[in-house]
């Protein structure tokens, strides 16, 4: 993401990060990120909007990581409501998935604002009609740990994604789970 940020900083004004920054922004949450590269947050939403359509021109460039196809196969096969919360559009989600993965997820509400995952996964919840206590929201963002909190539902860092592992123990997951294998222990 801060790759294809570099791409359209020009675009909006704003400098462009070395491959050694942005390795440090991975430590970071994105308030820190924001802050540090000096982007005002009434440009956020053009900015969000802008990076949503460079990742559409190169979605067929993004892969899941291997195993992920098999732990969505269990975790779907053991009947848990599969959703996923994402500030990507949900066309770009779908085309990343494949559609037999695509069609393993119950609920998408995709599309989230920069600080707005918790109203999203807060509705993802009520269609479910999952509570709280219920709910593991899975993500390899600080955001992502922040918006469960902020609904009272339990998160689960993953480590291999874009946060570093330091960066998301900072913010306190209920869970956190180093390989995409493990995932299936949810399964359990």
């Amino acid at each position: 993401m801060i790759r294809t940020f570099n791409e359209i900083a020009g675009q909006f004004g704003l400098r462009r990060s070395t491959e050694e920054e942005i390795d440090m922004l991975r430590g970071r949450s994105n308030a820190e990120i924001i802050r540090h590269l000096g982007v005002p947050l009434w440009k956020i939403p053009r900015i969000a909007s802008e990076m949503r359509k460079r990742v559409a021109a190169d979605i067929d460039q993004i892969k899941l990581f291997p195993g992920v196809d098999e732990v969505l196969g269990v975790l779907h096969a053991r009947g848990l409501h599969l959703a996923i919360v994402s500030s990507n559009s949900e066309a770009n989600v779908r085309r990343v998935l494949g559609p037999t993965n695509a069609a393993k997820i119950a609920t998408y509400d995709c599309e989230a604002a920069m600080f707005g995952k918790a109203r999203k996964l807060r509705a993802v919840m009520r269609r479910a009609g999952q509570a709280s206590a219920a709910t593991l929201y899975v993500g390899d963002e600080t955001r992502d740990i922040e918006a469960a909190r902020e609904v009272n539902a339990n998160s689960a860092a993953v480590t291999w994604g874009y946060a570093k592992a330091e960066a998301l123990a900072r913010y306190n997951p209920t869970l956190t789970f180093n390989t995409v294998t493990e995932l299936k222990l949810l399964a359990t």
